[in-house]
């Protein structure tokens, strides 16, 4: 249920998983023409270029011909539309089906995970809602360079079944039971890319960019712990490896609006610049209520909400993070 550049890569490792047992996957597109090229050309161009979908992939601008009779149903909108769209087609859901997020992003006014949104607007079982995260760079996966990414579940078994059903030669999902950790692993890093992008377009060092990514690390896992989240999952794919490739790559929408801003462009121009949703501008005020509610020192996630705000300057954000008091590297509270 999206025609993004991610929920259109997560298809064709779906369709390229099942491509010999004869698996169909379906791909509900807002547009007609999205649905339109995907069904004639078996391409995406506006996401993914000239990537040429696999066979078994067909689409439609129609949700209730597209949930008819899926026994897995991929949510992959953005988070600010998720409990919209939900209402929308909530009741064209197949009895039984299992539902994953591929969304990264928090609610805001309500603060909720993708997870919690699904559950409160879904007659389901717990045990039927999954997420799915970790270094998740649509354009490198849809070119099927090797990633590894977490399937998370309340019922390992499920996690399993939809780690099978994902399972390429380039896509290897690992499992996990912990979704408050694995959600708020790729929640937070988006903000987290945010300052690293800045930092990139104030012409900041790696220096610069190794301690913000580090820090944010801490500040991710304080946050994570403090939900119930688990710390080895920070300190996996969820955590540490999505936090490395978000915050490194080009490809990353949250690093590249970062730079603009960090270039001195206001955020309505960076927004208009982007062909995508940046979630981490969209998420960033929601994580950092999060946090002030569970008494949680985000430093950095703070001073980016400021910037988004308009009431700290990119140029003095750096100061305002190394005035912070000193304290031990190890200290997590």
């Amino acid at each position: 249920m999206g025609a993004g550049s991610w929920g259109t890569t997560f298809a064709k490792v779906l369709a390229d998983s099942g491509s010999e047992a004869g698996r169909r996957v379906m791909v509900w597109a807002r547009r007609e023409e999205v649905a339109v090229e995907i069904n004639t050309r078996h391409t995406n161009s506006r996401y993914l270029r000239e990537t040429q979908l696999p066979s078994n992939i067909t689409s439609s601008s129609d949700p209730r011909e597209v949930l008819a009779g899926a026994d897995l149903v991929v949510l992959a909108v953005p988070a600010q539309s998720l409990r919209e769209q939900l209402r929308s087609f909530r009741d064209a859901i197949e009895p039984g089906a299992v539902l994953v997020s591929l969304m990264k992003g928090l609610e805001r006014d309500t603060d909720a995970r993708m997870s919690e949104v699904i559950a409160a607007e879904v007659d389901i079982d717990p045990e039927r809602i999954a997420v799915l995260s970790g270094p998740n760079l649509a354009m490198e996966i849809a070119r099927k360079q090797p990633t590894a990414s977490v399937v998370a579940c309340s019922d390992i078994e499920t996690a399993a079944w939809i780690a099978a059903l994902c399972s390429t030669e380039y896509f290897r999902p690992y499992t996990n039971t912990d979704l408050i950790g694995v959600e708020i692993g790729g929640i937070a890093k988006n903000v987290i890319a945010l300052a690293v992008g800045i930092c990139d377009g104030m012409g900041m060092g790696d220096n610069t960019k190794s301690s913000i990514i580090t820090r944010g690390l801490a500040e991710t896992t304080r946050l994570a712990l403090a939900l119930g989240g688990k710390y080895e999952t920070l300190s996996g794919l969820a955590g540490l490896g999505d936090l490395v490739a978000t915050c490194s790559s080009s490809l990353s929408r949250n690093n590249t609006a970062g730079r603009l801003l960090g270039q001195g462009l206001y955020l309505d121009e960076v927004n208009d610049r982007m062909s995508q949703t940046a979630e981490g501008i969209k998420s960033g005020r929601a994580v950092l209520d999060l946090a002030i509610r569970n008494n949680v020192e985000v430093p950095i996630t703070e001073a980016v909400v400021m910037v988004l705000e308009g009431t700290l300057s990119v140029e003095n954000m750096g100061a305002r993070l190394l005035g912070r008091e000193l304290k031990s590297e190890g200290e997590l509270q």
